[in-house]
């Protein structure tokens, strides 16, 4: 059995307001000729970040995960530029809701990496032992975000994502 419990605050004078945050028009960012650019906003979106972060500190944080996204599949593109595709959404690729598998697993990718470069700025922020601890979540999810960003890049690029190395 779950209990329940309901705070009725006393009843508005019908002067309360409630202001949504302002919706900033926070431009696409231009990719290189072969990669799809990318959205800040539907980043935002897909990060769950709402208004924490500045449109400034997020536009810098995806700049470096669409640079290191595209380092990582440099030799992929010249691959497929060999081939005759011209860009990514040109390479052949399943579709799924109207979006190609290859350009859903770069923006992945992309995301990914954004996540963990705000998330490592984050991890500094709070010297407290309360914050200590919090710090110590958000390194297993930076982690996570390096993880699943190797895991796009791999899957983008039709590999395992299994990467064994020896000791």
């Amino acid at each position: 059995m779950t209990t329940v419990i309901l705070h009725n605050p006393a009843p508005s004078d019908g002067l309360t307001a409630i202001i949504p945050p302002p919706d900033e028009r926070e431009p696409v960012i231009k990719n290189t000729f072969f990669f799809p650019d990318v959205d800040p906003k539907h980043i935002r979106e897909l990060m769950r970040m709402e208004q924490t972060v500045t449109a400034q500190r997020l536009r810098r944080a995806i700049q470096s995960g669409i640079a290191e996204t595209n380092a990582e599949l440099y030799l992929y593109r010249e691959q497929q530029m060999a081939a005759g595709f011209k860009q990514l959404a040109d390479v052949p690729a399943e579709v799924i809701d109207g979006e190609s598998e290859k350009c859903f697993h770069y923006l992945s990718a992309v995301c990914a990496m954004a996540t963990a470069v705000l998330y490592e700025r984050y991890r500094g922020a709070d010297a407290s032992a309360k914050g200590d601890k919090k710090a110590d979540a958000v390194e297993v999810s930076i982690d996570e975000h390096w993880r699943d960003m190797r895991w796009s890049v791999a899957r983008l690029q039709g590999k395992s994502r299994c990467i064994v190395g020896q000791i």
